[in-house]
């Protein structure tokens, strides 16, 4: 579920806005000219409206303009269809809620189709990834890592291959926490196809994202770009086991360069999947062991999350018609389960599985309320615990 003082989100986008940005979306080639036009027109249609001449000047090639021209109506149809429930959404690169962090990464996307709540991508995410061909201890680390790091109110993004990626996603839903899901597909298409089930209920219980539009079937280019859109979704990224080429290294570098925490878990010298994590190691990443590790080293970036959250907030609530009978009710429901949560806590500092147990909600929820009532100083936090503020 997403934070409760969200008001609305993309799903309102009308028709021929989201028209125009299907059209955008599938001219393909270069992201940079058709993002900065959108920026500066200030919607897809009006980028559309714009024409040959003004996109000719603003970078986009003979191809891009001739698909702009001639759209394929097949594949619009197609994009239309899936997007036509509402647990479906497309958010624009000009969108309010497009998700702060990666907007602040370099080469964001123009688009990302989303199933599930859009609303997680706001949500502090730790990207777990590693091998595909993982160790069964690889893959144990991978689940303990992702239960403890969504008992501490963190989720969990991968890129839902098989391996560690699977072994995360499936960890962190069985503990009942928020995982999401990047894919190098279209968000119809789960690939592996063992992974169909799982795919299904990270679309149920989280969020699946994909910049490609529906239809769109598994491209070796499509992965190391995937990469990037995890990178930046993310407040850091955990390499549990990896050989030393490998397209978790991808990740750890782009998150890197897009400034945020890597960190590696070490293995035998002998295990060939130890290899790439040695080597991030050496070259700067955070040797880690446990997952109070990763949340300590994570406070800067939380704090720069909460405070985009808290700009969204203010936007979202001037925006919102509080003369509407579902978002009183809305209301209501929220402040019954803040209520519930603050009668929760003490002045003693008290973990995340303890509030689950004496509140009933679900660590991501929780850790949703928790970043509210602590950016309104209600709360204090302390290496993943919680107390009233005194």
């Amino acid at each position: 579920r997403a934070p409760s003082s969200f008001a609305a989100h993309a799903g309102a986008m009308d028709e021929l806005e989201r028209d125009a940005l299907l059209i955008l979306i599938a001219c393909g080639g270069r992201v940079l000219p058709r993002r900065e036009l959108l920026e500066a027109c200030g919607s897809a249609a009006a980028a559309l409206d714009a024409g040959p001449t003004r996109w000719r000047a603003s970078g986009w090639t003979p191809l891009q303009i001739e698909r702009a021209l001639r759209p394929d109506a097949a594949a619009l149809a197609r994009s239309r269809a899936w997007l036509d429930r509402p647990d479906r959404t497309l958010l624009g690169w000009h969108d309010a809620d497009y998700p702060a962090l990666l907007a602040r990464a370099p080469h964001p996307p123009l688009a990302l189709f989303v199933a599930g709540d859009p609303m997680h991508l706001w949500q502090p995410i730790l990207a777990v990834v590693g091998s595909r061909n993982a160790t069964p201890a690889g893959r144990t680390n991978a689940a303990q890592f992702s239960r403890a790091l969504v008992t501490s109110g963190l989720g969990v993004g991968s890129g839902l291959a098989a391996g560690i990626d699977t072994a995360a996603h499936e960890a962190a839903l069985e503990a009942g926490g928020l995982t999401v899901a990047v894919l190098g597909t279209g968000p119809d298409i789960a690939y592996p196809a063992s992974n169909r089930s799982l795919h299904a209920r990270i679309a149920e219980h989280g969020a699946l994202v994909s910049e490609h539009a529906p239809g769109t079937g598994p491209h070796k280019t499509h992965f190391p770009s995937r990469n990037r859109i995890l990178a930046g979704l993310s407040l850091g990224t955990l390499v549990v086991e990896a050989a030393e080429r490998s397209g978790a290294l991808i990740t750890a570098r782009l998150a890197a360069e897009a400034g945020r925490e890597v960190f590696a878990v070490p293995g035998s010298i002998h295990n060939p999947l130890a290899r790439g994590c040695h080597r991030l190691i050496r070259d700067g990443a955070a040797l880690v062991e446990s997952e109070p590790e990763i949340r300590g080293a994570l406070a800067a970036l939380m704090g720069e999350l909460g405070s985009c959250l808290r700009s969204r907030l203010a936007a979202s609530i001037v925006a919102a018609d509080t003369t509407q009978a579902p978002a009183v009710t809305g209301e209501r429901a929220v402040d019954t389960e803040q209520e519930r949560l603050w009668q929760a806590l003490g002045h003693d500092p008290i973990g995340m599985d303890a509030l689950v147990q004496r509140t009933g909600l679900t660590p991501a929820d929780l850790s949703a309320m928790l970043l509210h009532m602590e950016l309104d100083g209600r709360i204090a936090s302390q290496h993943g615990h919680y107390y009233r503020n005194r």
